[in-house]
Order: C-alpha cells, then structure tokens, then sequence
C-alpha cells in the first residue's frame, strides 16, 4: 500500500476512534444533564406555584379549592401528605397514580427516579409553607420525553461528525498528498543516483525535514559524483605513475639484455632503473598507506601529545633539508597546548606539509600554533609561488601535483592522518605569497 493511502487510512482510522469515544461519552452525560436541568426546571415551576399560594388559601381546610387551583395547572404532579404518607390529589390518570404509590416509596427524600411499568418518571419535591401542614408538592416528568431528547442531540451530532469527518477527511488526503509527493519526487531523483545520472538530477520544492532530508540527498549525489570523479581520475593517475617508471626499467633493462649499451652506460642504466625502483616502492607504500588510512585498518594509539614537543620533532627532521635549500625554518608555538592523537602518525602528517613547504618555498618556512575559541589552530606557510587557482580546490586529491611534486600522494595522506584524529585541514594562499596549511583541532583539557 502506498504511503499516502497508509496516511489517509491511518488518519481516518483515528477520526473514527476519536468520535466513536466523544459519541460514546456525550450519550452517556447527556441523559444526566437532562435529567439534572429537568429538576432544576421542575423545582423553579414548583416553588413558582407555592409562592403564589396565600398562607390562608392553603390549609386542610381549604384543599378542595388548592385542588382546583392545581388542576388549571398543564403539570403532572402530586400533592402529598407526609404525615399520612397518601397521596392528596394529582393531575395523572389514577391508574397511574396507584402504580407510582404502589412501586416507589413516597417517603424517600433521596430518590430521584420513580418507575412504574417500563416508565420512569424524573422527580422534584417542594415543601409546601408552613411546614406544620405536613403537605408536599411532587412535580414529575417521564424520562421517556428526555430521551427523546437525548436522541435528538445525538441524531444532530452524529450529523455533525459525520460532516466533520468528510471535511477532515478531505484535508487529509490534501496534506497527505502535499507530504508525500515530494517524496514520490525525490524517489525518482534517488532512482538517477542509482544509475549514476548525475547530470539529471533536478531540485524538488518542499519544506520542513524533506526539505532537509532533499538537501541532504543533493549532498550525497554531489559527493558521490565527486568520489567516482577522483576515483576514475586516480586510477588514470596512478596507471601513469606507475607506467613512467615501469617503461623506464623496462627499457633500460631490455637495452643491457641485448647489449646496446656500453659499460658507461649500463652503469648508468643501473642506476636509474634503481632509482626507479625505490620511487615505484614509495609510490606503492604511500598508496597502500592511504588506503589503510581511508579504510579505517590502521589503529591509532591516542594519547595527550604536546604541540611544543611535537612541531619540535619536526623542526629537527626538517633542519638538514631546509638548510641545504638555504631556507630558513621559523615557528611561534603557544605553550601549554596538547593535542589527543596518534603522534607518529601526526608527526608524519606534519612532516609532509613542512617538506612540501620547504620543496616550494625560496627563503622562509613559518609554522605557528594557538589556542583560540576552544581549538587548537596550526599553521604552515612559505613565500613560495602558492597554489594555483585551478589546483586549489584539488590540491588533497590523490596523485595531484604541483609544481616539482613527488608522487602527489603526501597531502592525501596528511588530510586522512589528520581527519582521523577529529582534525580539519586547509588550503590557501599565504600572505607570504606562497601556500597555507591551517590544521584545527578540538581542545580538550
């Protein structure tokens, strides 16, 4: 069943609960407030014809006339004498007087109902001033004309619910189809993802959480797109990374085979085919290393790590590569500042940035770290070149270069290092002129 059917049928299903449990409810105080407001009305009619009543009209000597009196009177009543317990006159038939005398007991102050057959009749008692007379005023309605009533209010509310709920109704299958065709849209856009139409996909208009939950599936689609983009750019990538080399042994390899080269040059083929070889071995490691990292395989040994000792370790691995490029290593670290990470895994992520500075920069290397906002903030620039526009948002792709680039895995690896350990990374083009690595990390104390 579809969701808008399951919604419309769900909805009505509730309407119907909800009425039958109102209906139920008001039929069953209807009858007492009847009753309730029949009294009141009964006892007001009754005191109503006592107090027009003279003091010297009413008096066991003058019954017959009270009982003319009341006979002009469209009520049904008893005029009853408590001291006797007999009934002084009424305006009912007198086979139903003997019946209601004879099946209810006129002295019970407290009973509100009398019956008599399959009739019950709704009481009010007025004590007839003086009360040395003995004498009572017993006004009477049959429940019969209260449920007939009853039935009545219901009839029209039934009519009123019943209208109700083709109205509810009818705004329920509005809202419903309101809420669920986006959905039914967005299925449709999810179906292009699936068979990786990516150019097909197309906005849907909606509000609230499908809104976000559209947006959120834009997002997908625009990183799913991205990814199989990367992966298809970095098999290509790699395939030539690996071919270069591989040509360049094989020729070499294939030339000292046939002998044609001479001892020179064999030597010298030699060396290149190992220098090949262990630039092959890097490139293979630092791909299997980024697979590893990207795959969550590698266990990271977290612990409180000192940014001062850290950035320190690198200054000292740093210092006989910068020297022999004449390049000067500055760094301004804050102290007191810790980072919870794996360090051999971030000194290798630092690593890689200083020495992408050093490869780029001409005279100066900067690396600064702070406190600031409840993140630990690091930065690596130099006054190289910088990063080209076209480059920069590529620029932690794998097998991207920059100028004089190595294998174009490095920065990869740092962004993985880095993200792992609950970091960020960026890439933009310092003050100095050349490039900016800015790393953020959460402070903990």
């Amino acid at each position: 069943m579809r969701l808008q059917y399951q919604l419309n049928a769900a909805f009505t299903l509730l309407l119907l609960v909800i009425m039958a449990i109102t209906g139920f409810v008001i039929y069953s105080l209807i009858l007492n407030l009847l009753i309730q407001d029949e009294q009141r009305q009964l006892e007001q009619k009754g005191e109503i014809l006592v107090n027009v009543l003279d003091d010297a009209f009413i008096s066991r000597g003058n019954l017959k006339e009270f009982n003319e009196f009341l006979k002009e009177q469209d009520l049904q009543l008893f005029l009853y004498d408590r001291e006797q317990n007999s009934v002084l006159f009424s305006t009912l038939p007198t086979p139903v007087v003997t019946g209601l005398f004879m099946n209810n007991d006129f002295k019970n102050q407290s009973e509100e109902l009398w019956s008599y057959g399959n009739e019950k009749y709704v009481t009010s008692r007025i004590l007839i001033v003086p009360k040395s007379l003995g004498l009572e005023l017993i006004l009477l309605t049959p429940l019969q004309d209260l449920r007939i009533v009853q039935h009545n209010f219901i009839q029209r509310l039934l009519i009123v619910f019943l209208i109700g709920a083709i109205v509810a109704s009818g705004l329920s299958y509005f809202l419903t189809k309101k809420l669920v065709t986006p959905l039914s849209r967005l299925k449709l856009q999810l179906k292009k993802i699936e068979k990786r139409n990516f150019d097909e996909i197309v906005p849907i208009e909606s509000s609230g959480e499908i809104n976000e939950v559209a947006q959120s599936v834009y997002e997908m689609a625009d990183e799913l797109q991205r990814y199989i983009n990367t992966q298809r750019s970095f098999f290509q990538n790699a395939s030539h990374e690996l071919k270069t080399p591989l040509m360049t042994i094989q020729g070499y390899a294939e030339g000292i085979k046939e002998k044609v080269f001479n001892q020179q040059e064999e030597e010298k083929g030699l060396e290149v085919i190992v220098s090949e070889v262990n630039r092959l071995k890097k490139i293979i490691n630092e791909m299997i290393l980024l697979a590893k990292l990207e795959s969550e395989e590698i266990t990271y040994h977290t612990e409180r790590i000192e940014l001062q000792n850290l950035i320190d370790k690198v200054i000292e691995r740093a210092i006989p590569i910068a020297t022999e490029k004449n390049l000067e290593l500055k760094h301004r670290i804050e102290p007191n500042i810790f980072i919870v990470g794996d360090e051999e895994r971030l000194l290798r992520a630092m690593l890689n940035l200083t020495f992408n500075g050093i490869r780029h920069g001409n005279s100066t290397l900067l690396i600064t770290g702070s406190l600031k906002r409840g993140q630990i903030t690091i930065t690596i620039e130099d006054d190289g070149e910088g990063i080209s526009e076209e480059l920069l948002p590529h620029i932690f792709h794998r097998f991207v270069k920059g100028k004089n680039g190595e294998t174009g895995l490095g920065l990869a690896i740092s962004r993985a290092i880095i993200e792992q350990s609950n970091g960020k990374i960026k890439a933009e083009n310092s003050n100095l002129g050349g490039a900016k690595f800015t790393l953020t990390f959460p402070f903990k104390e």
